[in-house]
């Protein structure tokens, strides 16, 4: 008699649970340079769950005055006011103080990533600028864009600066100046019941309005690449206007086009001024952007020169004697770019690269990855992905299986990081897999809460999922046995607790487990095998649990 199927599906369950016990909305325009260029508005911003709700019932109270999308209509006209010297005041369309507020506490709980999202701003100005230079016979530039990153300590600020499109004064006033749209209220009040698409939150581009996280007044200078374009200066220090101002006497002129945003930090922010710290952010957030980015930094380098005083009795015809000094140099030195393979088509990947990218990408110069796969998601979501088997065991891993502070799938949008704390992106019992995944249709500002609310988490983790199981099963039909045996000595434990935990794919994990057996001496068996080499009429498999084999002797 044979045993079915699922009943030794319940049996592989039941051995390795037995064996696993041993072992908001913000208010906010659209992005500033780019502020006008992002190529799609999904950009979003979400409350921390235990702020949340508070912080919606404060928005949705706020007496929010709205404004038409003219480009200047007549409430703009009454709020503008000329000063001398050109310079025109603008009155913000919402109440900035408490939206500012809003963003400030409530959206980000990490300062940090105000280099992120202007960084991210300045590449997609960069981007725009490059298309269009394609594109438009008039704009075309032989001038490849670039990113500055400029810290000066005696002037307390931090200057991010790119090539790109820049801006006009109308697309300043529309871009900056607009932080309420129609709807507001009804979409804050929509999300806080869960009725709202939480994606639409992009269109109110909260991005450059976290430079108020750090900064207490910001000065945006810009110059468009439209033709005659002046340059100009916007400031504002987040109360209730703001100014804009012709600035072509500028001591420093944008030479083609391009914006210029300065950040004068608080005094609990002046460790931005430090370019350790900035390049720090930089290699954490945008590593693989793809334009060049410049940091203004002091080296200090070593020549050798004449040594005048241990010269001065020196023969004739002597060698002279050479001393080592220092020199040092302040300039812009370019951050070196990684490359991100999974934006490559597989075939023109070699298995050199991909075996580089794992090394640098997850810091394990020592590891050769047992297996790769690198796919393309299509559908509901499009994004791209590489997924790597470790050749062994990560250290952060080794006391604790599950060790909170491992990280081991990065989410990328648009080549920018964003996170690899989501947890829910791959079941626990894959946490040794690593990878990464990146979706150009992602908000920026994508968190737990806006995954789950628009069911792209699901998506993404069904498919990584499978993708980890196929090359599970790779390594597991290689011709050379003692790969998969390498592979359970290191990950076994693993697919135990998936075999508990994941019911949707356990059966798919059940004939990936080892055990010893009683005719199986020092050798592991699968169940598949060990059913084949049932006695006949044998009905019953019987099963111990331990620490391992001596323990369950």
């Amino acid at each position: 008699m044979r045993i079915s199927r699922a009943a030794l599906s319940l049996v592989a369950a039941t051995a390795a649970a037995a064996a696993s016990s041993a072992v908001v909305v913000a208010f906010a325009p659209p992005p500033p340079l780019a502020a006008t260029n992002r190529h799609n508005n999904n950009r979003a911003s979400t409350l921390p769950a235990n702020r949340r709700d508070g912080a919606i019932a404060a928005a949705a109270a706020a007496p929010l005055r709205m404004a038409d999308a003219t480009a200047e209509s007549d409430t703009e006209a009454k709020n503008k006011n000329k000063n001398k010297g050109g310079e025109e005041t603008y009155e913000f369309q919402a109440e900035v103080g408490r939206v500012m507020d809003l963003i400030i506490n409530s959206l980000y709980s990490d300062k940090d990533i105000f280099l992120r999202e202007l960084v991210s701003n300045a590449a997609d100005a960069c981007d725009k600028k490059r298309f269009l230079s394609i594109t438009d016979d008039g704009a075309a530039s032989s001038v490849e864009p670039e990113i500055r990153i400029k810290a000066d300590p005696d002037a307390g600020t931090i200057t991010i600066e790119d090539g790109g499109v820049g801006m006009t004064r109308d697309e300043l006033i529309n871009n900056l100046g607009r932080i309420a749209q129609s709807g507001t209220r009804n979409f804050v009040q929509a999300l806080g019941d869960g009725t709202a698409d939480v994606n639409l939150i992009g269109q109110f581009g909260v991005g450059f309005y976290s430079a108020y996280l750090v900064a207490d007044r910001v000065e945006v200078v810009t110059k468009s690449m439209q033709p005659g374009s002046p340059q100009l200066r916007w400031e504002s220090s987040a109360g209730q206007s703001f100014t804009i101002a012709d600035d072509d006497d500028s001591d420093d002129p944008i030479e083609t086009s391009g914006t210029r945003i300065i950040l004068h930090l608080k005094d609990d922010s002046l460790q931005y001024m430090e370019t350790s710290k900035v390049e720090e952010l930089l290699k954490r957030y945008s590593e693989f952007i793809e334009f060049p980015i410049n940091v203004w930094k002091e080296t200090t380098e070593y020549k050798k020169v004449p040594d005048d005083e241990a010269n001065k009795d020196l023969a004739e015809g002597e060698e002279p004697k050479m001393k080592t000094v220092p020199e040092t140099k302040v300039g812009y030195e370019q951050m070196e770019n990684a490359k991100p393979i999974w934006l490559r088509s597989p075939g023109d990947v070699t298995e050199e690269e991909y075996d580089e990218f794992y090394k640098t990408a997850f810091r394990s110069s020592y590891d050769e990855p047992m297996k790769h796969t690198h796919f393309v998601l299509e559908g509901q979501i499009e994004a791209k992905a590489v997924l790597y088997i470790p050749g062994m065991l990560p250290f952060e891993l080794s006391k604790d299986m599950f060790d909170e502070n491992a990280r081991n799938i990065r989410l990328y949008v648009k080549r920018v990081f964003i996170n690899d704390k989501f947890e829910e992106l791959m079941p626990r019992w894959l946490k040794f897999v690593r990878g990464v995944v990146d979706s150009d249709d992602l908000p920026l500002n994508v968190s737990r809460e806006i995954l789950q609310k628009s069911k792209v988490l699901s998506i993404i983790n069904k498919r990584l999922v499978r993708k980890s199981l196929d090359m599970i099963r790779d390594i597991a039909d290689d011709d050379d046995e003692t790969k998969y045996l390498m592979f359970w000595n290191n990950f076994g434990k693993y697919l135990k607790v998936g075999i508990i935990e994941d019911e949707r794919n356990k059966k798919d994990i059940a004939p990936l487990l080892r055990f010893f057996s009683s005719k199986s001496g020092d050798e592991y068996t699968s169940l598949d095998t060990y059913i084949d080499g049932m006695k006949e009429g044998q009905k019953k498999i019987f099963y111990v649990t331990g620490d391992g084999k001596e323990g369950a002797a």
